[in-house]
């Protein structure tokens, strides 16, 4: 069934029959029912109230007017999963086949989860208050930061990633960086740019020693 279903033969039917039983031997029967070829016919997908349309379909495999392939299905929902903004055990996939005309529309259904992160750590030290704040935002869209209704609470659904990190350790040091990643630049393929700033602040505490012989 699974080479059947990947080369298109989603109407493929397969059963088996005792044909003979003799002593400890049984004779099988295998009748297969081919059908015809199935094409994909139109692709949706439902579920997603934060991550936009396009972010979803370039990782979609099955594509309209192509042969229906099992492996694509799969594939689709290993590469949804791997984006990280929908629960894999929520998602789920709903083909509907029309064998009056020999194609399956494809409906994929994801449910969002968060995504973002934020660490945070603090203690005191010699030179002060010393501590590290980081936040990633892993869906963030430059595309809604002027955009009406954009910022709720901040703006995603572009599947870009915005990472903001700071270090200090009281006057004595801090450093400060900026992050950001386009993972489909141009938006035809996977093509990934990044661009980063760094700042860092070091200043030297005055230390006094003193000594005495005895």
């Amino acid at each position: 069934s699974s080479l059947y279903l990947d080369d298109g033969y989603l109407f493929f039917q397969i059963q088996q029959q005792e044909r003979n039983i003799h002593g400890d031997t049984i004779d099988f029967d295998v009748m297969m029912y081919e059908g015809k070829q199935a094409t994909v016919n139109k692709v949706t997908v439902k579920g997603n109230d934060k991550t936009n349309d396009h972010v979803i379909y370039r990782e979609i495999q099955t594509r309209p007017g192509q042969l229906f392939r099992r492996s694509d299905i799969i594939r689709t929902n290993r590469l949804l999963a791997g984006l990280g903004y929908f629960d894999p055990e929520k998602m789920n996939v709903n083909p509907t086949p029309n064998p009056a005309d020999g194609t399956v529309d494809i409906e994929y259904t994801v449910e969002e989860k968060p995504s973002d992160q934020i660490e945070l750590s603090a203690g005191f030290g010699g030179y002060g208050v010393v501590g590290s704040l980081g936040v990633s935002l892993n869906n963030f869209s430059t595309s809604s930061v002027f955009k009406k209704g954009g910022w709720n609470p901040i703006p995603v659904g572009d599947g870009q990633k915005l990472q903001l990190n700071m270090q200090a350790n009281g006057k004595s040091f801090q450093s400060y960086s900026v992050s950001f990643t386009e993972p489909w630049l141009g938006g035809k393929r996977p093509n990934s740019f990044t661009v980063s700033l760094n700042k860092s602040i070091s200043r030297l505490a005055n230390n006094y020693f003193s000594y005495t012989p005895t």
